[in-house]
């Protein structure tokens, strides 16, 4: 199961990280990294929650997160 991670700095100088294909997953972070470590961690415990309770959710033998960020300077 493949996720993208699509990532948007804040005014204040903050990113956000969120996974469109889950909804309500986001992670702030003072640095891209961070921002995305954070939601990677949510998006395995929604999926976790999801399976638990065996809600409907494509099998999963595998989990890809794919950052669509390139290079990124960080002030």
């Amino acid at each position: 199961m493949n996720f993208n991670i699509e990532f948007e700095q804040e005014e204040d100088g903050r990113w956000i990280a969120e996974i469109p294909e889950i909804p309500g997953v986001l992670g702030y972070g003072a640095t891209p990294l961070q921002a995305g470590a954070k939601a990677k961690a949510l998006a395995l415990r929604v999926l976790a929650e999801r399976m638990e309770h065996e809600a409907s959710i494509p099998g999963i033998n595998s989990i890809e997160f794919a950052n669509s960020y390139g290079p990124v300077a960080v002030n």
